[in-house]
């Protein structure tokens, strides 16, 4: 995570987290930390939350009887869960997303999986109609605590060029 510490006040420091565009560079791989252990709990809620009613997800019955042989984690929460723990390194600091491409989901999560995250850094550019912001693409990839890779995405962010960004 990328965290600084900036002076607001005689002896008071604020943590200040995220990058603007000039702190991107392509090739540059950001591991984010911490991981995320899925709970039985977090897949029931995110499931009804999203009235997703495919028993794969919630119904130990079916699961059993499937190729996968218990529930399967909803991979729109491993979804979330693994931007989520982009944000830090890659969009704390933007000004929006602009989309997400090649969604590609290469192995099942189950309950008690632990999850972690990589972004890799594909392409910056200046934007041609906001001169105080740049455009990064970043491909992410979720992996599992054993190394096997269950996602990849690629991701564009509007963030700010330095001395741009909101501060709170």
């Amino acid at each position: 995570m990328v965290a600084v510490a900036k002076e607001v006040a005689p002896r008071r420091w604020r943590a200040a987290a995220g990058r603007v565009y000039e702190e991107f560079a392509v090739g540059d791989v950001y591991e984010h930390r911490p991981g995320r252990t899925i709970s039985e709990a977090d897949n029931t809620w995110f499931t009804l939350l999203t009235m997703n009613q495919h028993p794969l997800h919630f119904d130990a019955v079916y699961a059993a009887k499937t190729e996968f042989g218990r529930p399967v984690v909803n991979s729109c929460l491993t979804l979330s869960i693994v931007a989520g723990m982009s944000v830090a390194d890659v969009s704390q600091k933007a000004v929006a997303n602009l989309g997400w491409t090649d969604i590609k989901l290469t192995a099942p999560v189950f309950v008690g999986d632990t999850v972690y995250a990589d972004s890799e850094v594909l392409a910056t550019r200046e934007s041609a109609s906001r001169p105080t912001q740049g455009v990064v693409t970043v491909r992410t990839t979720g992996k599992k605590s054993d190394g096997t890779v269950f996602m990849t995405y690629e991701r564009t962010i509007l963030v700010p060029k330095r001395g741009h960004a909101v501060e709170d």
